[in-house]
C-alpha cells in the first residue's frame, strides 16, 4: 500500500540500474516515494529499470560516485559497487576507489543535507569466518592483500567511514551486512553460485562446483532483502550494523542438486580447485534484524528458486545474454553484453 502523501520522500538510491538497487527503486516507487536513480552501468542495466522509466517520479542520472554529485534529496541508500568476483576483481583498483571514494562522496552529500544514510555493506567483511554464524560483533578474519581484498577491504573502509562519519557529525546512518542474495534481475554472467549454477543447468552444461561442494552459504530472495533494507532505513536509533540475510544454511553440492532438480536438467555435477580466499562457510546471525527490526526472511530457497529459473530461462529464450566464454569488456572498462 502506498503511504500517505505527506510522508513521501525523495530519495536518492545509488547502483539503482543494479540488481538489488532495481529493486530497491521498484519498491520505492510501490510505497509512494520519489526515487533519483545513480548509477554508472559499469554491472547495471538498463532492462532493469526499463520498466519504470514511465514512472513521473523516478529519475536517472548517468554517474559516477566517484566523483561528488550535487541533488536535493531527503535519503541516500549507497548501493555502487560491483559485488560478484568477476566484476569487482576485473579492475580492483576501481572496486576499491567505489567503495572508499564513493563512501566519502555519498557520506559529504548526506552531511551537506542533514540527511539519513544507507550504506549496503557486505558479509564478505567477515572474510573466511572462524565464529558460525557470524553476529555483528564478529570482526572478521580477512586477507588485506589478496584477490578479494579490494572488495573485502573496501567495504569495510566503508564502514569505517560511515561510523567516523556519525561519531564526528552526529550524521544518522544505517548499515546493512548483506548476506548471499538471489532472484530475479541477477546478471546472468556474474559468476554468483545460483546465477553459474542455473544458467548451466538450463543449457544442459556442466554444472561447476569450486572446491568439494561441502562449502556452505545461505541463500535470501531479493524480495526478502529489500524489505530489511526499508525496516532497517525506518527504524529508529539504529546505528550499529545490522545482519539482513537467510540464515538457511545449504552446501553447494545441495545447492546444484536443487537447481538441477527444478530445472529438470541432467547436467552432471563437476568439481574445480576452489579459488583464493573463498569462504568455507557463510551464515548469518540475525537476531538483531528479528529483534530491532521485526525482521526475518519468508521467502523459502526452492520458491525463490523457482522464480530465479524463470526470469533465466526467459532470458535464455529471447537470446539476451552471451555464454561466459563470449563476456568481454569494452576498452573503457565497461561491460559488454549482448542485446543490451
Amino acid at each position: 500500500m502506498a503511504r500517505a502523501y505527506e510522508s513521501a520522500k525523495r530519495v536518492l538510491v545509488t547502483g539503482g540500474a543494479g540488481f538489488l538497487g532495481s529493486h530497491l527503486c521498484e519498491r520505492l516507487l510501490a510505497d509512494g516515494h520519489e526515487v533519483i536513480c545513480v548509477d554508472n552501468f559499469f554491472t547495471g542495466a538498463r532492462r532493469n529499470i526499463a520498466h519504470l522509466l514511465l514512472n513521473p517520479h523516478f529519475e536517472v542520472i548517468r554517474h559516477d560516485v566517484t566523483f561528488p554529485i550535487y541533488v536535493e534529496v531527503d535519503e541516500i541508500y549507497n548501493l555502487a559497487c560491483p559485488a560478484s568476483p568477476i566484476h569487482y576483481q576485473h579492475d580492483p583498483v576501481q572496486t576499491t576507489k567505489t567503495s572508499v571514494s564513493g563512501a566519502i562522496n555519498i557520506l559529504g552529500l548526506a552531511k551537506r543535507l542533514g540527511i539519513k544514510v544507507f550504506q549496503a555493506s557486505t558479509s564478505e567483511v567477515y572474510g573466511d569466518p572462524d565464529v558460525h554464524p557470524q553476529p555483528e560483533e564478529y570482526r572478521g578474519s580477512v586477507n588485506p592483500i589478496g584477490p578479494r581484498a579490494c572488495y573485502d577491504e573496501g567495504k569495510r573502509c566503508a564502514e569505517t567511514l560511515f561510523f567516523d562519519y556519525h561519531r564526528q557529525w552526529k550524521l544518522p546512518i544505517r548499515v546493512a551486512r548483506i548476506f548471499n542474495t538471489y532472484g530475479p534481475r541477477m546478471h546472468p554472467n556474474d559468476g554468483r553460485v545460483v546465477s553459474n549454477f542455473i544458467v548451466q543447468a538450463l543449457r544442459g552444461e556442466p554444472i561447476t562446483i569450486y572446491g568439494n561442494g561441502m562449502q556452505t552459504r545461505s541463500f535470501c530472495y531479493v524480495d526478502d532483502l529489500i524489505e530489511g533494507f526499508v525496516r532497517l532505513m525506518a527504524a529508529d536509533n539504529v546505528t550499529s550494523p545490522v545482519n539482513i540475510g537467510n540464515p538457511g544454511e545449504f552446501t553447494m553440492k545441495e545447492l546444484a542438486e536443487i537447481v538441477r532438480e527444478l530445472v529438470g536438467s541432467t547436467s552432471p555435477i563437476i568439481f574445480k580447485p576452489l579459488p583464493a580466499d573463498d569462504p568455507k562457510q557463510r551464515c548469518p546471525d540475525i537476531t538483531k534484524a528479528r529483534t530491532l527490526l521485526g525482521w526475518e526472511p519468508t521467502v523459502a530457497l526452492r520458491e525463490g528458486l523457482a522464480q530465479t529459473i524463470a526470469y533465466f530461462d526467459q532470458l535464455l529464450s529471447k537470446n539476451k545474454f552471451l555464454s561466459a566464454t563470449q563476456y568481454d569488456y569494452k576498452n573503457d572498462g565497461t561491460a559488454r553484453i549482448a542485446a543490451e
